[in-house]
């Protein structure tokens, strides 16, 4: 028969397994990247309904912030860095942004389905 301090070990182990899947499970992780002051993808697709991480990495030499008005996020991103912003759940639509330093070329939108 196992000893206590061994069933307790293996209960434990058991409950951080589900804690960390349910975790995962919790949000759907989306990417953007901003490279020559466009955002890539320019159209990004995620489901409707869910609560959503986004993690924007900068690769150009230069800061950008991602702004957007419809999401009501606006989060800059350092030059070679990358930041996580979380939004939703959203209604199925379309959700413009853009980066505020480099309006012109920085365009893009989620489109919720």
């Amino acid at each position: 028969m196992p000893s206590r301090p061994f069933t307790l070990l293996r209960w434990l182990a058991a409950l951080g397994i589900a804690v960390v899947a349910s975790a995962v499970l919790a949000d759907d992780d989306f990417a953007l990247t901003i490279q020559d002051h466009k955002f890539q993808p320019a159209e990004l697709h995620v489901p409707a309904n869910r609560k959503l991480k986004l993690v924007i990495t900068n690769r150009d030499a230069s800061a950008e912030e991602f702004e957007s008005h419809a999401l009501n996020r606006e989060k800059v991103v350092p030059p070679g860095k990358s930041v996580t912003i979380y939004i939703g759940p959203l209604a199925p639509g379309r959700y413009p942004f853009f980066g505020e330093f480099h309006q012109k070329t920085a365009q893009g939108v989620v489109i919720a389905e």
